[in-house]
């Protein structure tokens, strides 16, 4: 009787489980990857959207839609957006902290957005988490929270460098002498901390560093720039 128990037990469970599966609900395998995402839209700039999503082990994707920048052959700018998309990795330290921070948070299931008036228009900006552990997301425009302003600092620092490595590509390939003015304004925004992980566009530096068909300020900046990438990866 016992053994009939037990196997009327087990049948039990699993056709519990069948019906789980067809009513939709998901395979522990199939649970997502713990990840925090930062969506960002605004009207009238040249990156109007984007998502930048980071996983635990610092890989992630950056994507969005952009206004192309005009080349130095006085051709303007197409006005129509075009999208772009792009795997990365950040240093442990930058996803430690995101996690860190998302964590003190409470993935993000707490009031975000400031109630005063009369803020500049600075984009709406969305955190999210999501995990086996729950889900949780905050929307704003500003917010007087410090660790939210420091994860927006820390996101939009991020995506400032990949904007300019994508820049620094378009120059490289069809206006050269473009690099001088961008490659001064990358270091001022990296020496300033606005520009963050410039080892997600390395192989744009490494490429600029080692084309003897540029001039060498540009070339010695991008050196300079890639020996920045150790000390981002200790510093959190």
């Amino acid at each position: 009787m016992r053994a009939w128990g037990r196997a009327c037990s087990a049948g039990f469970l699993l056709l519990m489980a069948g019906l789980a599966v067809a009513q939709g609900a998901p395979a522990a395998g199939s649970l997502p990857r713990r990840h925090v995402s930062f969506a960002f839209d605004r009207k009238g700039v040249a990156v109007g959207h984007y998502r930048l999503v980071v996983f635990e082990d610092g890989s992630g994707l950056y994507e969005g839609n952009e206004i192309p920048i005009a080349t130095g052959y006085g051709r303007p700018a197409d006005l129509s957006t075009v999208p772009f998309k792009h795997t990365i990795t950040i240093s442990p330290a930058t996803s430690g902290k995101i996690f860190s921070t998302a964590e003190k948070l409470n993935r993000f299931d707490v009031p975000c957005a400031s109630k005063l008036k009369n803020i500049a228009d600075t984009g709406t900006k969305t955190l999210r988490y999501e995990g086996r552990d729950g889900t949780g997301s905050c929307t704003y425009n500003y917010s007087e929270n410090k660790d939210i302003q420091g994860l927006t600092d820390i996101f939009q620092g991020i995506a400032e460098t990949l904007d300019t490595g994508r820049k620094l590509d378009q120059l490289h390939r069809f206006d050269r002498l473009g690099l001088d003015s961008a490659m001064k304004f990358l270091t001022e925004e990296v020496s300033s901390g606005r520009a963050l992980e410039i080892g997600t566009i390395a192989r744009s530096l490494q490429s600029i560093a080692q084309d003897t068909d540029v001039m060498v300020r540009v070339r010695n900046r991008a050196t300079e720039l890639l020996k920045r990438i150790p000390e981002e990866a200790a510093t959190p």
